[in-house]
């Protein structure tokens, strides 16, 4: 199968990260390697997928805390592993708990605190980011947990570009003019820069930062997309973890 990752992660040898992708074993259509139990796709089947994958982590579904995303900004500190209800961002400070962040389109984020050993999974689409999830999520751990901007790592995942990404005009006068492309009558919003500002605003430096560019909507055969492929989408998973001491 074919997993992202994150060169940014890679050299922290305490951290487990990867991304999941359309590509599997037994990738059919409709759903191809599908993670969601929401979208359709046979349950038996998606519970195998995500055993494979978690495994391919060094990781068991028994290990891994879901959340259900409904676009909002709730944010969860988790103390164990499991289906924790509706959330869209997840922090802990716990060994051996993967985040699990869904994803087909929306902005996938996680965060590293290196000097404290925290980690956080976010998800952030346009209602996300308008509620400026990531923002609090940032504040939480400094609040919480003294966080310094210095010592967090952020890897940005896959998500929808601007060019393949045209909103309304109601959701154009949320954002400021920065992030809106106007271009032969249509707008289009950039979701991934709103979010990489909201990081450079906390004070995080920009090398401590990465942001994957690849493209939902373009990668037709690698990635998932609900705006391309609508109720035929399949759903992807981003996980990061704390290595067991």
């Amino acid at each position: 199968m074919k997993i992202i990752v994150s060169n940014l992660f890679k050299q922290f040898k305490e951290i487990i990260f990867g991304f999941s992708t359309k590509i599997g074993p037994d990738s059919v259509p409709p759903f191809f390697f599908n993670l969601s139990l929401t979208v359709g796709d046979d349950p038996e089947k998606v519970k195998q997928n995500r055993e494979y994958f978690f495994n391919r982590l060094g990781l068991s579904t028994s290990q891994i805390a879901f959340q259900r995303q409904v676009h909002s900004d709730i944010i969860k500190f988790v103390e164990k592993p499991g289906l924790l209800g509706e959330s869209d961002a997840l922090i802990t400070r716990y060994y051996g708990i993967g985040l699990a962040i869904s994803a087909a389109d929306c902005t996938p984020i996680f965060i590293y605190d290196k000097e404290n050993k925290i980690i956080a999974g976010v998800h952030s689409g346009w209602k996300g980011t308008q509620k400026r999830i990531l923002k609090k999520v940032l504040s939480n751990l400094s609040f919480h947990f003294k966080s310094k901007p210095k010592n967090l790592y952020v890897f940005l995942g896959p998500s929808i570009s601007q060019e393949n990404y045209e909103v309304g005009k109601d959701v154009a006068l949320l954002f400021d003019q920065k992030y809106l492309l106007f271009k032969d009558g249509r707008i289009y919003l950039d979701v991934p820069l709103a979010n990489f500002d909201m990081l450079l605003t906390h004070g995080i430096p920009p090398e401590n930062i990465e942001m994957s560019r690849l493209c939902t909507f373009k990668e037709k055969v690698l990635l998932h997309s609900y705006r391309r492929d609508g109720n035929n989408s399949g759903r992807m998973f981003g996980v990061i973890a704390l290595k067991e001491k």
